[in-house]
């Protein structure tokens, strides 16, 4: 997707009368059946009333959209405040609550025009998923206690402990009116063409339904009168207490709406949201629910999500959703007030188990970050959100520290293998390794490390050098970078460590196998002698496996998916992951000798079964001939020497097309070319008119799904061209836009 630059973050999209009423009027009535039952559903979840959610989500919708620095973001009431505004109103009633919203606004505004906004972003993301999920618990816990007919507590466990009485002296009609709810939220999204209407809609209408047909003894949504609003008073108690539920609301609030706005821009090309601007925008709508007694406002990624599902192009979804809302409760108030409360808790356990994601689990666990992200849910849990989030940050914290300290010392014969963060405090146990390996011998320090510090650079150096001084030998070979070669350069009198392994990484086995400074173990040695790609094998399992596993498990579990069949020679010169900086999974390749693409009639198939199947079965957007200079298919072309009656020859036969376009005034650029150079130009491009002679090539081209390129591999000069078929031509490779 093309993006625009965050200094061009501003809404310059085209926008006008036919694309609001071609995207955003449809868009914005999506969002106004979604909106409905969850503004409903947060307020009742935390004792507020419920006027409050509708005063917000109107609030969010026509204030906040307007002025929003994140156009397609959509505001309401906040999921994640649920917890928090549901133990301000247990300890301070409602108009207190709305006071705190308010100065929380207030200071949500200083904090936007302060430029701090990005500030947020630096929290550790196991922490902010560790806090969603906590919260997500504690909605769900609350809400099943009033599915079964109760009233939730204020607290997960109090809402636990409520459970057993609960469900002994279940209400059948809240159990039946809540347990449809959840039922249609959980089955809906698999119904074909179910997107066409929103699950929470469907839920809330068809428990109503049924608990109106079956007259079930249930509670039902209680309005007051649209002009009954609640104005914020002053609360009463601790200064401090006060002080902090303001800045735990106008933080939360302000982490919800941020790192929605950034998730939400990962969904469309279209303008990039403006942090700063987007946390003015959140601060005014606060100061506005505030006065009017709304619940406090943050921005939603399950609704914005739904509004760029929509085809959403401009703020005016969000803001006609508002008013959407505003005309529904004035004029079909009777109509809302037929909803069961348990349909919405129904609605709101699902929304809290979803904020549980298994997948983002499995995340932290591949990254080792699960255990800062189960403090966190524990801690919002079992203290509350603030203390939720400081038990995840000391974890994080204590984390950082423990890896900055240690590290893991691995010897093997005269290797010794060094990963992780290398500093004064971890530098014991590895000198105590070093001192230990037999005197006289070549040695090599294997750092993996992503620091080293200036006291274990002095401590490595010493004892290399008293190390060298009774006649043995010492390399120093780094792997993901140069830090110790680094603090060696410019010192007086040391010399610059031996070559490290990236050569290893691209050169041929020649390059590094066979020089004095590539220490093996003496197993390793042996296989060497017989077999060099043993021993490549061995540098691969043990330098680059451990890098790319996780990516190569991805790919094996959901299957390959490039966008590339890339045809190249089978020159042992070309590298195609070299040349175009891909690794697994982005290329499907096709290569033999000279590139060729025999005609789609031809008695060959196999180039042809690579390129239906990458065409048909992969639907890779593109094809690539890649030709190289010095290939020697095409010098054997040029002179005939194949062999009569030989494979080769035969196979050079479909080459001979190739020769008839050589014979064609040749392109000025490759005048300066060798002849068999000019006849590898011209073999691509006629290799990419064979490919049209093929079906399935030609009718994704049609379509506007596939293209076809040449290119051209100088290896002298290790360049890329691209091939001009029109011409026989070469064209440098464009820079990037």
């Amino acid at each position: 997707m093309n993006h625009l630059p965050r200094s061009n973050a501003g809404e310059h999209t085209p926008h006008g009368p036919p694309l609001i009423l071609k995207h955003d009027l449809p868009a914005s009535f999506v969002l106004f059946l979604i909106s409905i039952p969850l503004s409903l559903g947060i307020a009742h979840a935390t004792g507020a009333p419920l006027m409050a959610g509708i005063i917000s989500a109107v609030i969010g919708g026509v204030v906040v959209g307007a002025i929003s620095g994140a156009p397609l973001q959509i505001s309401g009431p906040g999921t994640g405040l649920v917890v928090i505004v549901a133990g301000l109103v247990a300890q301070f009633g409602w108009a207190a609550t709305a006071a705190i919203t308010l100065a929380a606004g207030v200071l949500q505004l200083a904090l936007g025009l302060t430029g701090i906004s990005r500030v947020v972003m630096s929290l550790s993301p196991a922490v902010v998923h560790g806090m969603l999920a906590g919260i997500g618990v504690s909605i769900a816990a609350g809400q099943l206690v009033v599915v079964l007919g109760g009233t939730a507590a204020s607290s997960v466990p109090a809402n636990l402990a409520l459970l057993p009485a609960e469900l002994a002296g279940a209400s059948l009609g809240s159990v039946i009116a809540g347990a449809v709810a959840i039922a249609v939220l959980l089955v809906w999204p698999r119904v074909p063409r179910a997107s066409l209407v929103p699950a929470p809609l469907v839920a809330v209408v068809l428990a109503t339904a049924l608990a109106f047909v079956l007259r079930l003894d249930v509670a039902h949504v209680d309005l007051p009168d649209s002009h009954a609003l609640t104005f914020p008073e002053m609360p009463q108690g601790n200064a401090g207490t006060v002080v902090m539920a303001i800045v735990t609301v106008a933080l939360v609030a302000s982490m919800e709406s941020l790192l929605s706005a950034v998730a939400t821009d990962r969904l469309h090309d279209g303008p990039r949201a403006r942090l700063d601007k987007e946390l003015i925008a959140q601060g005014t709508g606060n100061v506005l629910a505030g006065a009017l007694g709304g619940f406090p406002i943050s921005g939603g990624l399950a609704r914005s999500s739904t509004n760029v599902a929509a085809g959403a192009k401009t703020r005016y979804a969000a803001i006609f959703q508002g008013v959407w809302i505003a005309v529904a409760v004035l004029a079909f108030t009777p109509a809302l007030e037929l909803i069961p409360l348990s349909a919405l808790a129904g609605v709101l356990f699902v929304v809290g188990l979803k904020l549980v994601s298994l997948q983002r689990m499995r995340n932290l666990l591949r990254h080792r970050e699960f255990m800062v992200y189960a403090a966190t849910v524990l801690g919002v849990v079992l203290f509350g959100l603030l203390e939720g989030v400081v038990a995840g940050l000391v974890v994080a914290l204590l984390r950082a520290l423990y890896r900055l300290t240690h590290c893991s010392v691995r010897v093997e014969g005269n290797r010794v293998c060094v990963r992780g963060s290398l500093v004064f405090l971890g530098v014991g146990r590895l000198v105590r390794e070093l001192r230990g390996m037999p005197q006289g011998e070549t040695v090599v320090l294997e750092l993996h490390v992503d620091y080293l510090d200036h006291a274990s650079y002095e401590a490595i150096n010493d004892w290399r050098e008293g190390y060298e001084r009774l006649g043995g030998r010492v390399r120093v070979d780094e792997v993901h970078d140069t830090w110790f070669d680094r603090a060696n350069q410019g010192k007086p009198g040391r010399r610059k460590t031996l070559p490290g392994p990236l050569p290893r990484w691209f050169a041929p086995w020649s390059h590094w196998q066979g020089t004095p400074d590539a220490v093996t173990l003496p197993a390793q040695r042996a296989s060497a002698e017989s077999d060099p790609m043993l021993l490549g094998m061995r540098e691969f399992e043990r330098r680059s496996a451990p890098l790319v596993r996780p990516f190569l498990h991805e790919l094996a579990m959901r299957g390959q998916r490039p966008q590339q069949l890339f045809i190249t020679c089978a020159d042992s010169r070309v590298v195609p992951n070299l040349i175009t900086t891909s690794g697994p999974g982005d290329l499907f390749c096709v290569r033999n000798i000279g590139n060729l693409v025999p005609m789609w009639s031809a008695d060959d198939r196999s180039v042809g079964a690579a390129v239906e199947y990458a065409v048909e079965i992969l639907n890779v957007s593109t094809i690539v001939v890649c030709g190289h200079s010095d290939c020697g298919a095409m010098k054997a072309l040029v002179s005939g020497s194949a062999p009569r009656g030989s494979h080769l020859r035969s196979w050079l036969r479909h080459a001979e097309p190739s020769l008839i376009r050589f014979h064609a005034p040749t392109a000025p650029g490759c005048a300066d070319l060798p002849v068999a150079d000019r006849l590898a130009v011209a073999n691509v491009a006629q290799q990419l008119d064979n490919l049209l002679g093929y079906p399935s090539v030609r009718e994704a081209i049609v379509a506007g799904t596939l293209t076809l390129k040449g290119m051209y591999f100088d290896i002298s000069n290790a360049r890329m061209y691209l091939v001009d078929a029109d011409r026989n031509g070469l064209e440098p490779v464009p820079s990037p836009a």
